[in-house]
């Protein structure tokens, strides 16, 4: 029987034409039904043109549905791929250039302190509502997300609805381990790991080239000055910590409180040294999004560059199987082989030193019997330590989302490494109500925002 799989949040085009290619390389899914969902219109019609576009590259009996109906998308889909953003980017600049204001330098913040908490306190509603369809509608369906927060966002979804098969994938794990692989100029097929911890925070905890501990090739490696350079806040870390972690120093330097609390650190260690895409550059992301905003010939940039990709031959070029989305499908739906990969999922048991409860980062195995995260034990103490600062205050934060009482949402902020390393208590107090005010149309569950003291 042929499978369906819905998109909801595909004009995230970029994400969706890579994925849609992948799964659609499997021969579980060559007669798949591809629902694209959408609010926007304009960009729901870019996805449908971007995966028509692919399916005739490949040759592929699948059948596409594009629609504003969430209900539509949803009905009878096997599998949920949720890439969205609420409120768009005119919202969510307000995350950056509010803490700006007050003094804390932001690079991407999409994560976690003060910008990563009110996005999620926008999006947690939309997410719940997607979930409540999701039951309606599809309620065995494996739901992928891959909207950050990534972390808070899954801890509500899954406390809210713990039935429903849903996890959060993020490409930082498989993303790095390529790029130590290729530190030691080791083939990427020869290597195996263990990474855990909690999303863009994760360590490896083993980093193994043919069975054997590579960590002694890769310290060596990272004393060469180009390659310090390219990656300078984590390798910083790897020195002090002893532990390679996930994710690049643009955002690496947000969740900690080293690199971003004077001027002089944020150009020293995030100046932007040649050789990293991302060293740390203020509100890098957002800047990017905003240029995608602005007009060429009468259209969005962002519009153009689709426009130009469906005419170009780079759709032979997707396909690759980066992101886990399309092998986890496959592992349920398709050959009986067990796939795994690093999930975010509630720490029931998983991790021995984060908070019970949270959500972490962690091997999953998916295969015919769904998906069974695999437990991990104790991370080396001063790894916990790190990952249990944010765990604690991203607990507040999704609680504070789910009873609508905002001084959870001001207890969250005041313990986020970055924001308490360069703000007090009064000026973080001043910068949360601003953030309140500058989001209170997104947060129809607190009932006041007022100024706490």
């Amino acid at each position: 029987m042929s499978k369906k799989i819905a998109f909801l949040g595909a004009g995230s085009v970029g994400f969706t034409r890579g994925l849609v290619a992948d799964i659609i390389s499997y021969p579980a899914f060559e007669d798949a039904t591809i629902a694209l969902m959408d609010v926007n219109k304009e960009r729901l019609d870019m996805a449908k043109k971007s995966v028509e576009r692919i399916v005739e590259y490949f040759n592929k009996p699948v059948k596409i549905v594009a629609t504003t109906s969430r209900k539509e998308a949803l009905q009878g889909a096997d599998g949920v791929l949720i890439t969205i953003l609420a409120g768009g980017v005119q919202v969510w600049r307000h995350d950056i250039e509010i803490p700006k204001k007050y003094g804390v330098d932001i690079n991407v913040g999409d994560t976690r302190g003060g910008s990563g908490v009110f996005r999620a306190l926008r999006t947690i509603p939309v997410m719940l509502d997607i979930c409540k369809d999701i039951a309606r509608y599809c309620p065995e369906a494996i739901v992928l997300n891959y909207t950050n927060p990534m972390a808070m966002l899954c801890r509500a979804m899954q406390a809210a609805y713990p039935k429903l098969n849903i996890t959060g994938l993020c490409h930082s794990v498989q993303g790095t381990s390529r790029e130590m692989a290729e530190l030691i100029h080791a083939p990427y097929n020869e290597i195996t790991y263990l990474c855990a911890g909690i999303n863009h925070q994760s360590w490896f905890l083993t980093f193994d080239w043919k069975g054997k501990d590579a960590y002694p090739l890769l310290r060596k490696a990272v004393e060469e000055k180009k390659n310090y350079y390219s990656d300078v806040v984590r390798i910083e870390m790897f020195r002090h910590m002893g532990y390679y972690v996930t994710e690049s120093s643009g955002h690496n330097s947000e969740y900690v409180a080293w690199f971003r609390k004077r001027p002089e650190l944020i150009k020293k260690y995030c100046g932007g040294k040649a050789g990293s895409w991302n060293p740390g550059a203020y509100a890098f992301i957002l800047k990017m999004y905003l240029g995608r905003e602005k007009r060429v010939n009468g259209m969005p940039l962002w519009k153009k560059e689709v426009i130009d990709w469906i005419k170009s031959d780079k759709v032979s070029k997707l396909g690759g199987k980066l992101e886990y989305a399309a092998n986890i499908f496959n592992a349920v739906f398709g050959d009986n082989n067990i796939f795994e990969f690093n999930g975010n999922v509630r720490n029931f048991n998983l991790i021995d030193n984060l908070p019970y409860g949270c959500c972490v980062e962690v091997p999953v195995e998916a295969s015919r019997n769904g998906l069974r995260p695999v437990h991990v034990g104790a991370l080396p103490a001063h790894l916990a330590l790190l990952n249990n600062i944010s765990a604690r205050c991203e607990e507040l934060a999704v609680e504070g989302a789910l009873s609508g009482e905002p001084n959870k949402v001001y207890q969250a902020v005041y313990f986020d490494p970055l924001t308490s390393a360069v703000l007090s208590l009064e000026e973080i107090n001043r910068m949360v109500y601003e953030l309140f005010m500058a989001s209170k149309a997104y947060l129809p569950q607190f009932k006041n925002y007022r100024l706490k003291y």
